[in-house]
C-alpha cells in the first residue's frame, strides 16, 4: 500500500471580524476552531480553520479555509493519522501572518501571535470531519 501524499492546493478567508474597540490591554487569549468536510470524489480535504483572538470579549475572529489536495488516496478511511496534526501545523502560519498583517496595518500595536505547537487540536479535528 502507497502512503497518501498531500499538498495544500488553496486557502482563503472567508471571515474577518476586527472591532480593536474590544481591545483592553493585559494578556490575550486564544480560541480555535477546527472542522474538515473530506470531498470524496476530488480527493480534497477542506480544513475550516478559526481563530479568536480575546482580551476580555473577542475582539479578533478570522475563519480560514484550506484546501488540501491528495494523491494515492482512495477513500476517506485511508486519511493518515498524521495529515490531521500537519494540515493545521500547515495552516497556521498563514493565519498567524494574517492577523499581524491586518492589525499592524490599522496604524495600531499588531497582534503577534507566537509559534505554537497545535498537536492537541489533531483530535478535534478528527471528530469535527464530515464527508461530501
Amino acid at each position: 500500500m502507497q502512503k497518501a501524499a498531500f499538498f495544500i492546493q488553496n486557502y482563503l478567508f472567508d471571515k474577518v471580524e476586527i472591532d480593536l474597540n474590544k481591545h483592553q490591554e493585559g494578556d490575550l487569549e486564544l480560541d480555535f476552531i477546527t472542522r474538515g468536510i473530506f470531498h470524496n470524489e476530488e480527493k480534497v480535504f477542506e480544513l475550516v480553520f478559526g481563530v479568536n483572538v480575546k482580551s476580555q470579549e473577542p475582539f479578533v475572529k478570522i475563519q480560514c479555509r484550506g484546501f488540501f489536495k491528495f494523491e494515492n488516496l482512495s477513500s476517506f478511511e485511508e486519511i493518515p493519522d498524521f495529515f490531521y496534526r500537519n494540515s493545521i501545523a500547515i495552516l497556521f502560519p498563514y493565519v498567524r501572518a494574517y492577523i499581524s498583517l491586518v492589525t499592524t496595518q490599522a496604524n495600531v500595536p499588531g497582534i503577534i501571535l507566537p509559534t505554537l505547537n497545535l498537536s492537541g487540536l489533531e483530535n478535534d479535528l478528527r471528530r469535527n470531519t464530515i464527508q461530501k
